[in-house]
C-alpha cells in the first residue's frame, strides 16, 4: 500500500524549534487560517472550497425511495467521502484508508447526527415515499486540515442545493422538474462548522489549520464542531498524547470565533450567488428570452 513519505529528521526538528518560538513556516500566527475560498459553480448543491492548497468539492443530490422501517416520518441522509490518488499519493481508489473512515464519521456526527438537516422535511408519503439526499465529498488536493474544509464544503453544498417540489394526492406522488416548478431549499435547522486544533509539546504548543506538514510532526489533534450560537456539537480526540481538561476547554472557546466567520463568509458567498443568477425564477427567464429575441420583419 502506497503511503506518503514521513519527514525528514531535519524538517521535523526545524519546525517543532519554530514552532516553541511561535513561528510557522508560512509565516501565519499560530491561530490564523490559511486564505479560504468557496465557490459556487453553475448546477445548484455544489461548493467547491480551497484552503490554502487543501481543495475539497462537495455535491448533493436527491431521488426518491422509501423510508427506513423505523424512520417512517424521515427522509434519509448519506453523506460519502472519496479520497483517492488525485488528492494525494497515499491513497488507494476502492480502498478505505484510516484518514477517510476517520473523516467520514466525523462528518456524520457534526451534521447528520447532530441534526443539521431537517429530515422530517424529507418526507413525501410516511412510511411510503420520500427524497434520499446524499453529499458526495471529493478530495481533489491535500495539504491538511480536511476536516474543517470538508465540513465547511458540505454545509454549503447542503445550504446551495435545491430539491424538486412535489404535489401528493393521496398515495400518488408527483414530484415537478425544474421547469415545471421552481426546486425548493433544504430545511437547515443550524450550520455547525468543525475546527481543528494541533498540539505539540505535550499540549504547551497549540495552533489551527495544520498544514500536511504540521499534521505530520503533532502530537495530536482536537476538533471541534460547533454552530454560531456557541453550540458544541462533539468533540473529537483519536488518540495522541493527552490533553488537559483546561486546553480542552482553550480550544472550545476558540473555535467560537472562527464559525462565526465561517458561517459569515458562506451566507456571504450565498448571497452573491443569489443576484448572479435570475431572481424570478424560470417563468420571468422564459419570458426575458421571448422580450429579447428580435422580431421578424421590424429588426433588420
Amino acid at each position: 500500500m502506497p503511503r506518503d513519505p514521513p519527514p525528514s529528521t531535519n524538517a521535523q526538528t526545524f519546525l517543532l524549534a519554530a514552532l516553541r518560538d511561535n513561528i510557522r513556516l508560512d509565516g501565519r500566527a499560530l491561530d490564523a487560517y490559511r486564505p479560504i475560498t468557496l465557490a459556487f459553480p453553475a448546477e445548484y448543491g455544489v461548493a467547491d472550497v480551497r484552503l490554502g492548497k487543501t481543495r475539497v468539492l462537495a455535491k448533493i443530490s436527491c431521488e426518491v425511495v422509501a423510508p427506513y422501517a423505523d424512520r417512517k416520518f424521515e427522509g434519509v441522509f448519506t453523506i460519502a467521502c472519496e479520497l483517492g490518488p488525485m488528492g494525494s499519493a497515499g491513497w488507494e481508489v476502492g480502498r478505505q484508508d484510516p484518514p477517510e473512515l476517520l473523516l467520514s464519521r466525523l462528518l456524520e456526527k457534526t451534521i447528520r447526527r447532530s441534526g443539521a438537516l431537517d429530515t422530517e422535511s424529507l418526507c413525501l408519503v410516511a412510511g411510503s415515499k420520500c427524497f434520499h439526499v446524499r453529499a458526495d465529498l471529493h478530495v481533489l488536493d491535500h495539504d491538511g486540515n480536511l476536516a474543517d474544509a470538508s465540513c465547511l464544503a458540505l454545509v454549503a453544498a447542503l445550504l446551495h442545493f435545491r430539491r424538486p417540489d412535489f404535489e401528493v394526492k393521496g398515495q400518488a406522488v408527483t414530484v415537478f422538474s425544474d421547469r415545471e416548478r421552481e426546486p425548493i431549499r433544504l430545511s437547515m435547522l443550524h450550520t455547525p462548522f468543525c475546527i481543528s486544533t494541533s498540539y505539540f509539546d505535550d499540549g504547551s504548543v497549540t495552533l489551527h489549520d495544520a498544514t500536511l506538514l504540521e499534521e505530520q510532526c503533532r502530537e495530536g489533534e482536537i476538533v471541534v464542531s460547533m454552530n454560531r450560537v456557541g453550540e458544541v456539537c462533539q468533540l473529537a480526540k483519536y488518540g495522541g498524547a493527552p490533553v488537559d481538561a483546561l486546553t480542552a476547554l482553550t480550544c472550545v472557546n476558540a473555535a467560537l470565533e472562527k464559525v462565526v466567520a465561517m458561517d459569515a463568509l458562506v451566507k456571504g458567498k450565498l448571497a452573491e450567488d443569489e443576484k448572479s443568477r435570475d431572481g424570478g425564477g424560470v417563468v420571468r427567464a422564459e419570458l426575458s428570452a421571448q422580450n429579447e429575441r428580435p422580431v421578424q420583419g421590424l429588426v433588420g
